[in-house]
This record gives structure tokens, C-alpha cells and sequence, in this order.
């Protein structure tokens, strides 16, 4: 049989690389190596692309950097290349690639960006096309599209940067009287929860928000939900499926970026600890989401259960989860039936049958 050529894509310029280091080494380890060979690209923190054949253990350390068989490399917009331009000794050597498995999270690999440029290469790739992938990254974007699609979220509101440093106090009343406090404040564009606070007063918004404005030019605040937090992967194209529910307990006063990837407090569990027919609500509303915001492949959808009155309300969209040793969507669908060599086979003939279409 012959076995597809798959470039797996790490690091980024974007504060999420370290865990897009150990997210590629287990992709990469978990790949059914009879069906394809694999390629690695790192992305330094500076933009650089680097072709590699570091061990996964060097590349989850970041260690992959020193090796001095690294290679520059890149993805030519030309569709008549069909994968990497590699130089070599002074020469652009072309490396023919079936397809690009993208494991980047964050500012230029899961906003669009490197998304337009396999569109422009004509080159498949796993999950979220262009347009999906910058709204879903946006969480301003996001929640408008939701709630235009009559999916309940936590209240909220919006403002650039520039208009509340040239009028805070306006900016502290508004919120102080819509949304209240606590309320969490983040920069429109960041995942793995960076740059985001938890406010518990007036006082503290604008040390949040100059916080929130060093990620983003534009700011979310939203209200504090005192609830459960749950999260449903999906998996699929025009069919697709949602796994069992799980639920996180942060061991924090919420699910921040330590509690997500260092915080050995945070417990996760499959199924969650809910009614049979909360379960079954939030996977409707996940696969809702998913086709409202026009998702393909695979993400991971987070919601709030208020403890108040059991209200479900969708936090956020994720169009490439982590797939570290602990991350939840990888973990979803193992409980589900489908392990993580299989979920990763199907992630990439995903991004074939798409192409085709």
C-alpha cells in the first residue's frame, strides 16, 4: 500500500508553542506508521521554518532547534510545488507532501493564517478552512455568530484597547452594570487561556484588561459563571459526530493555561459527573455550534453548566485542541471508541475528503 506523505506542522510563533511541542510529539508517535510517513516542520519562536528529523523527546523539549541537520524549509503558494521548498546546500530542493497535519495552537496556526496559505497551495490539510478557523479564534466573532444561531452563552460585551484607555471609567460602568462581578476579561484573539483574569471588582479591570491588551487589540469581557466546566470534541466534515462529555475540575479558581497544562490539582472526568440527559443536550449543542461556525475535521467545544438553574452555556471553540498526553479531546474519544492512532487516521482522511469536494 502506499503510504501517504503527511508534513506535521509545530511551534509557531505565538505564545502557545510549548504546547504545540509536546502536542506534535504525540501526534507524531501515534501516527499509524504503516499508513503514512511522516515529515516534521518546527516554526521557531522568531517565524522560522525549519524541515527535522529530531526525535519527538527533542521536540517536545524544544531541544530540536540545535539539531545541525535542520534544514530551512517552506510552503511555496505555487499548487504546482505540492509541498516543501527545502534548501539544501544553497539549492531549493522540492519535497513532494500529500497533505499537512497543522498541530500549532494560537496567533498563526489556528486563526486562518497558515490555513490560507495550504489553500493557496492547494495543498490538504487537517481541520478548520480559512474563514472558520479566524472566527473561531475570535472570540468576539465566535459569540456573535452563536448567538445569532440562538446558542445560549454567558453575557458579554466588547471594546477596543484604544476606546477604553481614552475613557475607562465609561467603559468600568458599563461593565460594572451589565455584567457585574466577578467577570473574566480577554483578549479577543488567544488560546490556552493567555492573557485572561478573573476580575472580582472595579478596581482591578484595568490592570485585566492592559493584560488582555498585550494579546489582543480588541477585549472580551464576560460575566462570571459559577458552574460546571464541560467540553465535547467533534469530529467530522458534513456528518459530524460528538464524543461523551467530560468535565474538569481545575484545582484553580479557573481553567487557566497551568491548570490546563502543569497543574497537577486539575482532574478530568470521562463522563462527566451529570445527568444522562445534560450529556446528551450539550453533544446536540456542540454539533449545533460546529455547523454554525462552519467547522470541518475536528474541534473541541467548552461549555458552562450554571449551578443556579442547570443552564447551558457554550464558553468557546477550539479548532485545534491540544493533543498533549492529558488533553481532553484525544482523551473524549478514547472513551467513546475510538483510540488515539484510529482518531488521528480518521483526522487525516478527513482533510482528504474534503479536498475532494
Amino acid at each position: 500500500m502506499h503510504k501517504k506523505r503527511i508534513a506535521v506542522i509545530f511551534g509557531g510563533a505565538s505564545s502557545e508553542h510549548e504546547v504545540s511541542r509536546v502536542s506534535a510529539a504525540s501526534v507524531i508517535d501515534n501516527m499509524p506508521k504503516d499508513k503514512y510517513d511522516i515529515f516534521t516542520v518546527g516554526i521557531t519562536k522568531d517565524g522560522e521554518w525549519l524541515l527535522t528529523s529530531a526525535t519527538t523527546e527533542q521536540i517536545a523539549s524544544g531541544e530540536w532547534e540545535n539539531d545541525e541537520d535542520n534544514l530551512s524549509a517552506f510552503i511555496a503558494p505555487d499548487p504546482s510545488i505540492h509541498g516543501l521548498c527545502v534548501m539544501d546546500n544553497g539549492r531549493c530542493e522540492q519535497l513532494y507532501i500529500d497533505a499537512v497535519f497543522p498541530v500549532l495552537h494560537g496567533k498563526y496556526g489556528e486563526d486562518g493564517t497558515i490555513q490560507g496559505l495550504f489553500e493557496m497551495a492547494q495543498l490538504p490539510y487537517v481541520g478548520c478552512a480559512t474563514a472558520s478557523s479566524a472566527v473561531c479564534m475570535d472570540k468576539i466573532f465566535t459569540n456573535t455568530v452563536l448567538e445569532q444561531n440562538g446558542i445560549a452563552q454567558a453575557k458579554w460585551l466588547w471594546f477596543t484597547k484604544y476606546d477604553y484607555f481614552k475613557n475607562a471609567g465609561h467603559y468600568d460602568d458599563i461593565i460594572e452594570k451589565e455584567l457585574g462581578f466577578p467577570c473574566f476579561v480577554k483578549p479577543a484573539n488567544a488560546g490556552s487561556s493567555v492573557g485572561i483574569t478573573k476580575v472580582k471588582s472595579r478596581e482591578a479591570l484595568a490592570d485585566a484588561i492592559r493584560l488582555a491588551a498585550e494579546n489582543d487589540r480588541r477585549i472580551l469581557v464576560e460575566e462570571g459563571i459559577d458552574g460546571l466546566e464541560l467540553e465535547c470534541a467533534v469530529l467530522g466534515n458534513d456528518q459530524p459526530i460528538a464524543s461523551i462529555v467530560g468535565q474538569i475540575d481545575p484545582g484553580k479558581e479557573f481553567y487557566d493555561y497551568e491548570a490546563k497544562y502543569s497543574c497537577a490539582q486539575s482532574l478530568l472526568y470521562i463522563p462527566a459527573k451529570v445527568d444522562e440527559s445534560i450529556i446528551e443536550d450539550i453533544r446536540r449543542q456542540a454539533v449545533k455550534a460546529y455547523r454554525a461556525l462552519d467547522c470541518a475535521g475536528l474541534s473541541r467545544v467548552d461549555f458552562f453548566l450554571r449551578k443556579s438553574d442547570n443552564a447551558i452555556l457554550l464558553n468557546e471553540v477550539n479548532t485545534l485542541p491540544g493533543f498533549t498526553s492529558i488533553s481532553m479531546y484525544p482523551k473524549l474519544f478514547d472513551y467513546s471508541g475510538i483510540p488515539y492512532s484510529e482518531l488521528l487516521d480518521r483526522i487525516i482522511s478527513l482533510a482528504f475528503e474534503r479536498d475532494q469536494k
